[in-house]
């Protein structure tokens, strides 16, 4: 039986953090963390397919979705600021022995979190989240070129990443099949890539990315040590973050279950039941 979905706000440090809640407290936690330029949105069919069996829980970071998006001059946009946002936000609802879905952006900050919190995490679901060089895509060139040169010129290619046509491609290119990616996605996350002053939100973010990469050896050694369980779910097609990025994990994480699977970035946007039957037989309801 599924379990009605709620759409709450909490307010954590000044900002209004907006999230999709369904479940009780007597079911396992699954927090779920979207990517670029999603929101909790990207999660809409995984959280009806699986609401019966978890606690389920997605955010909105400030500057996506229903969150808080104070300009970039009023609240530093790093990935660093992003993850102590969130980490307060499972404190504020005393989240613990978490599943962990991480996708795209979700992978800086849900793994800067269980870095320093590893007694939070009770598994990883990793879906074309990347903490290995190998998983990053020739599509990444314009962006990677921006953190180290962040001049107008590169920021003028860099601002592709903001329009429409790039947001239709991260959904679209790579799928398995067009037809059952929904444009009600793409134009979603449009809409709120196109709010005053958020391109300047998304581009601070952009020049921190960096950040992220200096990160990779701490995020191996958490794996190492802690061995948390961990599901691979990766896009075998997307362009950004590449199918070796899913395997790599392995290095750190031998018992690690990898699959890879016929579609793109937005994986969930055509195989949401596959991936909500992978997670139904990893972390028993």
């Amino acid at each position: 039986m599924k379990d009605q979905i709620f759409y709450r706000t909490v307010e954590i440090d000044g900002l209004n953090i907006f999230y999709r809640e369904a479940g009780t407290a007597a079911h396992p936690v699954l927090l779920l963390l979207h990517g670029f330029p999603s929101s909790s949105h990207m999660y809409r069919d995984l959280i009806a397919d699986l609401s019966g069996a978890y606690h389920i829980v997605a955010p909105d970071y400030p500057g996506f979705g229903q969150s808080s998006a104070p300009d970039a001059q009023q609240f530093s946009y790093t990935f660093d600021n992003l993850s102590v946002i969130i980490e307060r936000f499972i404190d504020h609802l005393q989240l613990q022995n978490i599943n962990l879905y991480i996708q795209d952006y979700g992978g800086p900050i849900g793994l800067r979190i269980a870095s320093r919190r590893p007694e939070l995490i009770r598994s990883l679901i990793i879906q074309n989240a990347n903490a290995y060089h190998e998983g990053l895509g020739q599509a990444l060139e314009p962006l990677v070129t921006y953190i180290q040169k962040p001049d107008v010129e590169q920021e003028k290619a860099a601002r592709f990443f903001l329009t429409s046509a790039a947001t239709k491609w991260l959904y679209l290119n790579g799928a398995n099949d067009e037809t059952r990616i929904s444009p009600d996605s793409y134009i979603t996350d449009q809409y709120y890539l196109d709010r005053a002053g958020n391109d300047e939100i998304q581009l601070a973010l952009f020049r921190d990315y960096g950040s992220n990469l200096a990160l990779y050896d701490e995020w191996h050694k958490y794996f190492k040590e802690h061995q948390p369980k961990t599901l691979v779910v990766w896009g075998k097609n997307d362009p950004m973050f590449i199918a070796p990025g899913g395997n790599a994990y392995r290095k750190d994480l031998p018992e690690a279950e990898i699959i890879q699977i016929d579609g793109g970035h937005f994986l969930l946007e055509e195989h949401h039941g596959l991936v909500a039957d992978l997670i139904s037989r990893f972390i028993p309801g």
